[in-house]
């Protein structure tokens, strides 16, 4: 009996499409909204972790409490020692990371985010964008790498053979890279020699012999996270993470610390209250506009719970021709998004969680349009 309902339900959207039109364009925002938005924070948040996300170590060793890549303490270097005991760990390497004022051409500075690694051809730390000729160039002392998007923010015209400043230190641009924007201030890749010469806080003395990381790689990738619980245990302050792991740290950190999934939320909630009230206001007028009909169909004794699954029949093909609609538009916008240099993440998991939640969202407006079948009563046919 409910089969035949959908069937009726879809008969009556197509010979009423202008009666339904505003629920199924109210349903369909209601989606675009709540994908582009998760997907916007997502692909923004993802900006932090780019450094971590795109390298090839397995374990990324910092200081005690880490909550961030950026708020990492200097460690000692030895700890190299202690590391290199693990039967798993097969190469170790030190990671800088800092910020730094970067002087621009025209006057006023920017703080910029200076990232040094080694630059061998099996090294760890460099992001899998610095190709072996990017690597060669970076050899050369004081030296970057920077992305191209970013070219405008630190007042560079063509990039590759400029001179820039970096904590009172000339560099030159030797290479440009894409796809590496950051959320916060730029990021510029060195080598060691270089992140050493141009970051403050590794000329301080005390800190001579530091660095902000270690990176490791295993011999057993797939047994990274034991690796890391297992040395965490052992050495109490110094803090261990898969590559996975402080990617996820990090977004996590940024998620909270911008208050950005507050106003998330709140904007996606608004978003759904609107399509629910439309959609189910629609509903409603749907409803009582066939009352006639419905009338009828008590008068021939058809019950009141089966009139009922006809409504909730209703607002379920609803929901699906408005996901029909919003989702496919998500998807182009959000293509047309990255190709203006933002970033929408879009997982099969934020689909399905989207839709899933619209479809329970037009379900209630089907409940609050059932309020309607006090209506339908026989004796409405005789006025």
């Amino acid at each position: 009996m409910f089969g035949l309902a959908i069937r009726y339900a879809l008969l009556m959207l197509w010979r009423e499409q202008l009666r339904f039109l505003p629920a199924v364009l109210a349903v369909g925002f209601s989606i675009l909204l709540m994908v582009l938005q998760y997907g916007v924070l997502m692909g923004t948040i993802s900006f932090a972790s780019v450094p971590i996300d795109c390298c090839r170590a397995d374990l990324f060793i910092a200081s005690r409490d880490v909550l961030s890549i950026d708020l990492g303490h200097p460690i000692p270097y030895d700890w190299v020692g202690r590391l290199m005991l693990d039967p798993e760990i097969t190469v170790i390497e030190p990671y800088m990371y800092g910020f730094d004022y970067y002087h621009k051409k025209g006057g006023g500075a920017i703080v910029c985010c200076v990232i040094g690694t080694r630059m061998e051809t099996q090294s760890l730390g460099p992001v899998v964008g610095l190709t072996p000729d990017l690597r060669d160039r970076l050899a050369e002392p004081m030296t970057i790498v920077i992305d191209e998007s970013e070219l405008g923010r630190l007042a560079l015209t063509k990039g590759v053979g400029e001179m820039a400043e970096i904590s009172g230190q000339r560099v030159r641009v030797v290479g440009l890279v894409s796809g590496y924007k950051s959320i916060g201030g730029p990021f510029v890749f060195c080598s060691m020699h270089t992140a050493r010469a141009v970051q403050s806080l590794f000329r301080v003395p005390n800190n001579a012999s530091k660095v902000s990381y270690l990176v490791a790689g295993c011999r057993n990738p797939e047994k990274a996270a034991e690796t890391a619980a297992r040395l965490h245990k052992e050495y109490p302050g110094m803090e261990v993470f898969t590559r996975q792991q402080f990617a996820s740290r990090t977004q996590n950190y940024w998620l909270r610390e911008t208050k950005a999934g507050l106003a998330l939320i709140f904007t996606s909630s608004l978003g759904l209250l609107v399509g629910l009230v439309v959609t189910s206001q629609t509903l409603y007028a749907a409803t009582v506009a066939s009352m006639r009909e419905y009338a009828l169909l008590r008068a021939v004794g058809i019950p009141r719970y089966r009139i009922g699954s006809l409504i909730l029949a209703q607002a379920g093909a609803v929901g699906v021709v408005g996901i029909a609609v919003g989702l496919p538009l998500s998807l182009a916008l959000s293509v047309l998004i990255d190709n203006i240099g933002g970033r929408v993440l879009l997982p099969p998991i934020l689909l399905g969680g989207s839709i899933g939640v619209t479809l329970v969202m037009v379900g209630i407006s089907g409940l609050l349009a059932l309020r309607s079948l006090k209506l339908f009563e026989p004796m409405t046919l005789l006025r």
